[in-house]
């Protein structure tokens, strides 16, 4: 079971919560009231716990893989600080160096659920096919990292990674490619939205993401929910912050059978993108854990990259 499959069975017990408020909303004032507001206190300030379920799977907290577990074998795990005071897990992974991708590195950020050695198996793929370095951030509040996660310090977080990149001896030359899945595009398109003059950041990959949290949460996972979209504070507005992007080449990665992030979320970012290279990759059977393992899926990143090197020479 993949962390977001894990974390699934925690949205259903959240969905009894808000269809409970929802039921108390349709009650005559004076006797739901009191309730609807206590209830909904509840979700404004548990919604973090929704949002945020770093402890699953279970032991997501303390048993984070490491690459050698998947056959890779040039690897440094690090712990960054970050200018509040937190320190972040990451792992950096060299490709082999008869394929190796001198000039390009690519930083990956995950979902909501898991961690980052959780993800290796990706990163194993663009180590070995495509010759990149990729470098895996820990949020704060998930794996090894210490803090509490929220919108703001993750924020802090991506640019924190960012910046080490930048001035690490090794990749401070190098290109970067930004690759975000589901909580991790929202990560994504605010980091490139303000880092986008930066020459060395040529392109933005994005998997399975959403319009903004407050769009997601009344769709088909927490329906009652349409009536509370006020009370989320952690907004994660990529539909604000993509189309300020103008510079970035995006690709756009598409399980057209998501059932968490409905597809038309995706569909409607492609078409607010206001970049001159946007490309749209529709993958027809895959869902929103599976989408990785359909056909074409990292060919299409190889493909973008490749292009990339083109155009940056």
């Amino acid at each position: 079971m993949s962390p977001q499959e894990s974390s699934t069975t925690y949205l259903e017990q959240m969905t009894d919560l808000f269809t409970t408020v929802a039921s108390y909303m349709r009650m005559p004032v004076l006797i739901s009231s009191s309730i609807a507001a206590l209830l909904s206190s509840l979700l404004y300030f548990k919604q973090k716990a929704l949002i945020y379920p770093s402890h699953v799977p279970n032991l997501s907290r303390t048993n984070v893989p490491k690459p050698s577990q998947f056959g890779l074998t040039d690897f440094e795990e690090l712990m960054i600080p970050t200018p509040d005071g937190e320190k972040l897990s990451a792992f950096y992974i060299r490709a082999p160096q008869t394929i190796r991708r001198k000039n390009v590195t690519v930083l990956m950020f995950h979902g909501n659920a898991g961690n980052i050695g959780h993800r290796v198996p990706i990163a194993r793929m663009l180590v070995n096919n495509m010759g990149c370095s990729v470098f895996m951030l820990e949020y704060r509040g998930y794996g090894l990292s210490t803090g509490s996660p929220d919108e703001h310090g993750i924020m802090i977080d991506a640019q924190t990674a960012y910046d080490y990149i930048r001035k690490r001896a090794e990749t401070r030359e190098n290109d970067i490619v930004i690759f975000g899945q589901s909580l991790g595009g929202a990560v994504s398109v605010q980091l490139v939205a303000r880092n986008q003059n930066d020459k060395k950041l040529v392109g933005l990959v994005l998997e399975n993401t959403f319009l903004s949290m407050r769009k997601l949460i009344p769709s088909r996972i927490i329906p009652p929910a349409r009536y509370l979209t006020l009370l989320c504070h952690q907004v994660w507005a990529s539909d604000t912050f993509l189309p300020s992007i103008t510079e970035v080449p995006i690709l756009f990665l598409s399980g057209l059978q998501d059932e968490i992030v409905p597809p038309s979320h995706m569909r409607r970012l492609f078409e607010i993108c206001q970049t001159p290279t946007k490309i749209w990759k529709p993958l027809p059977g895959g869902d929103h854990n599976s989408s990785v393992l359909e056909t074409g899926y990292f060919e299409a990143i190889a493909d973008f990259v490749s292009n990339l090197d083109t155009k940056t020479g």
